[in-house]
């Protein structure tokens, strides 16, 4: 389990110029905050997105102030995959949200080990909480998993103080162990050469007989 903090300055400079800087336009927006159109640096952009995610809060550094935000959409240039443009969502003080959490599978299983295929039930955990106690990520050690017949389940991965599972269960699997299917046992080569005599055998047996 992973948490952060990072930071995003913006600025509202005009886009001609922010252009031959390496920025790329954004907006702002909330509940309780009108939306804003910013720039912000588009590597440091990157590595807030590398960081955090669209699952954990951030600090947004604007010219008005500073805000607490969450990552809400971004869209790609569809050639060169970078960012061109993003949305940030913020956060009232305070104020709950529930997201999807990426799970990271650490470890070796003696189960896989010894011939078993990892069964990843689950890819991320649904949870809520403040913005700010929100992890990045999860981690989930399969080591546990050491005969077939084990299981890791939501129970086992440790929630931080002040985050709750959103509408999941405990007992639900998150990995499990299954065998690996045996291979079939190798097909009985046809003699097609005996196959070929047959079937001549019959068109001779029906020659005759349309004959008589």
């Amino acid at each position: 389990m992973t948490t952060s903090k990072l930071t995003i300055t913006a600025t509202s400079r005009a886009p001609k110029e922010t252009k031959k800087e390496g920025f790329i336009p954004a907006v702002y927006y909330g509940s309780h905050a009108a939306s804003t159109p910013i720039f912000i640096d588009a590597i440091e952009f990157k590595k807030v997105l590398a960081g955090a995610g669209e699952s954990s809060s951030i600090e947004l550094v604007t010219e008005s102030g500073h805000e607490n935000a969450m990552i809400q959409d971004v869209q790609f240039d569809p050639v060169k995959g970078m960012p061109i443009h993003a949305d940030f969502y913020v956060i009232e003080k305070g104020q709950k949200v529930h997201v999807k959490t990426p799970i990271e599978f650490v470890g070796e299983s003696q189960a896989v080990k010894e011939g078993g295929i990892l069964v990843k039930v689950m890819h991320e955990l649904s949870i809520e909480g403040e913005p700010n106690k929100l992890p990045v990520h999860f981690e989930v050690d399969i080591s546990k998993l050491v005969t077939k017949e084990d299981v890791i389940k939501v129970s086992d991965i440790v929630l931080p103080p002040g985050v709750a599972l959103y509408h999941i269960t405990e007992d639900e699997i998150v990995a499990s162990i299954t065998e690996a299917k045996e291979e079939s046992e190798e097909a009985t080569p046809v003699d097609l050469s005996a196959i070929e005599v047959e079937q001549k055998g019959k068109k001779e047996e029906e020659g005759e007989a349309a004959a008589e």
